[in-house]
């Protein structure tokens, strides 16, 4: 942990010149600002070998009207969604999680700056902290971070 986990419309996967984006560089920007992230004592918030973005494009969507509001206004029918949600295991201050939060937004906008002018788009960020049930972790990804 921490994931964050991306589902978005499918529709976003065109190329930029038909209104797609690139999400591998978004989940790559992402995991950079999750990576950044210090607490009130300036240590990380989120552990190198535990970060990972990952994003799923839906085959098959339905968004809000279809397009006609955004056809009427002269913004297009080809909405997209995108919906992230951060799960981070508890333990973080409220102050850690409105920073991590802001920064992640931040980071979300910029990327999709070119799409809120141009279409009708949702982005939606939800952070989660949890008490698991079960939570068994096995990496060989953390030893990399962790080199005396």
């Amino acid at each position: 942990m921490p994931h964050l986990v991306i589902l978005y419309s499918g529709n976003l996967d065109k190329p930029a010149q038909e209104g797609g984006t690139d999400m591998g560089a978004l989940c790559r920007s992402l995991a950079d600002t999750m990576l950044a992230q210090r607490d009130e004592d300036g240590m990380l918030v989120f552990p190198p070998g535990g970060t990972r973005v990952l994003a799923y494009p839906a085959a098959h969507w339905a968004i809000s009207d279809g397009g006609a509001a955004g056809l009427a206004v002269g913004k297009g029918g080809d909405y997209a969604f995108v919906y992230m949600n951060l799960r981070m295991a508890r333990g973080r201050s409220a102050w850690v999680h409105e920073q991590a939060g802001r920064a992640l937004e931040a980071c979300v906008k910029a990327h999709f700056a070119e799409q809120f002018e141009r279409r009708p788009i949702g982005v939606t960020l939800q952070i989660d902290e949890g008490a698991e049930v079960f939570d068994a972790k096995n990496s060989s990804l953390h030893p990399l971070f962790h080199r005396d």
